[in-house]
């Protein structure tokens, strides 16, 4: 292995170890608020479209073998097939549209995650919306989406902020 290639792996399993983190860190509410998104964010901010959507990759094979890395310490298949699984699975999404937009420039990035996210609730809400059976997408999206919109927001902006301090420092 090139020595590249042992630093590009560390950075994917220590942003991987971010989210992990990142989804035990719980805002207690109605329906309670995660972290996860934000590291994500950060993951999309600070790191090339390969290495993060290898760190979601591996938080989400990590709770696949059964490792508790998911809110609430959940793991396994079972967790990961529910009826939020498709939210993890909208992490992918969220990288790929942000990464697609960011090429546009980097001076878009609040756009680029937000438009990510809204990828990330489509991705969850629809899915949702298959495994429960629930009426329409829009009664989903109450459920689902509206009560995070503003949490997200926050961890969003919170992302920026720490992606406009720590990027110039992080691949020096």
């Amino acid at each position: 292995m090139k020595k590249g290639a042992y630093r590009k792996t560390a950075i994917t399993a220590v942003f991987s170890a971010i989210i992990i983190i990142c989804s035990f860190i719980t805002i207690p509410a109605p329906v309670p608020i995660t972290m996860q998104t934000l590291g994500v964010f950060l993951a999309v901010g600070l790191l090339p479209t390969d290495l993060a959507l290898m760190s979601v990759l591996v938080y989400i094979m990590l709770g696949v073998v059964g490792l508790p890395v998911f809110s609430g310490f959940g793991g396994g298949v079972g967790y990961l097939l529910g009826q939020t699984g498709g939210y993890i699975f909208g992490f992918l999404a969220l990288v790929i549209i942000a990464k697609l937009v960011l090429l546009f420039g980097k001076r878009l990035l609040i756009p680029a995650l937000a438009l990510g996210l809204f990828g990330c609730y489509f991705v969850g809400s629809l899915w949702f919306m298959i495994y429960t059976g629930a009426g329409s997408f829009s009664e989903v999206l109450a459920v689902t989406v509206l009560p995070f919109i503003l949490p997200d927001i926050a961890k969003l902006l919170l992302s920026v902020v720490i992606i406009n301090r720590v990027g110039s420092r992080l691949w020096k």
